[in-house]
């Protein structure tokens, strides 16, 4: 079976972001991304989280074909791969539809600077792509062309793409991002939120260069 390890982490990975509460139903998907091989581990299209198998993941190269497995791949391939060619040092991409990213993404609205933590994202604020129909080339490319230099890009009444180092990274992101989503819906709510100036994210993003346990 190829990349075993890496279809059993996905398998793993989904249903944290069920549990999350980022992926409801079968929607979202995961991605990993080997580039010595050239191919991407990735999650099927329309399978619950917890009904899939490691052999349900398929594995496919950066043009979709198909290296290995039964499943048809996810819909959004196109974006995972895309990612991939914009990004060298992703080596994952988990896309969520998470409630206050997705409210957010609604109202058109990017993700600003309500709290530090935005700096993980290695950006000022989390940019906000406009709306194109799913499992497109187009979304793929627009996705890429707003994402820019963050590591992290909002889709217009869509949802959340992040992508990292590592499976665990892309997930942590999306946590991490669907909690700072939550806390700009809630202050604009209540009124008119304080945003972090410029030098005040980019101190944030210089700390998280040294953050955790590298």
């Amino acid at each position: 079976m190829l990349m075993r390890a890496e279809r059993e982490a996905l398998v793993d990975y989904g249903k944290k972001l069920s549990l999350a509460g980022l992926c409801p139903g079968t929607s979202g998907n995961l991605s990993v991304y080997d580039p010595d091989s050239g191919l991407m581990a990735i999650t099927p299209s329309g399978l619950n989280y917890f009904e899939t198998c490691p052999e349900d993941i398929v594995i496919t190269d950066l043009s979709g074909n198909i290296a290995d497995g039964g499943r048809r791949p996810s819909s959004e391939l196109n974006l995972h791969a895309a990612f991939y060619r914009a990004k060298p040092e992703a080596r994952s991409v988990v896309h969520t539809h998470s409630v206050f990213c997705t409210t957010l993404g609604i109202l058109g609205e990017p993700i600003r600077a309500v709290h530090f933590m935005i700096g993980a994202a290695n950006s000022r604020e989390i940019p906000l792509a406009p709306y194109v129909t799913f499992g497109t080339q187009e979304l793929a490319e627009t996705a890429v062309r707003f994402c820019g230099g963050s590591k992290a890009v909002l889709l217009a009444n869509h949802g959340l793409v992040t992508c990292g180092g590592s499976l665990a990274d892309a997930f942590e992101l999306a946590v991490t991002l669907e909690y700072v989503a939550q806390l700009q819906y809630r202050a604009r709510c209540a009124g008119s939120p304080n945003v972090l100036d410029d030098e005040q994210v980019d101190a944030a993003i210089e700390r998280f260069r040294s953050y955790g346990q590298k």
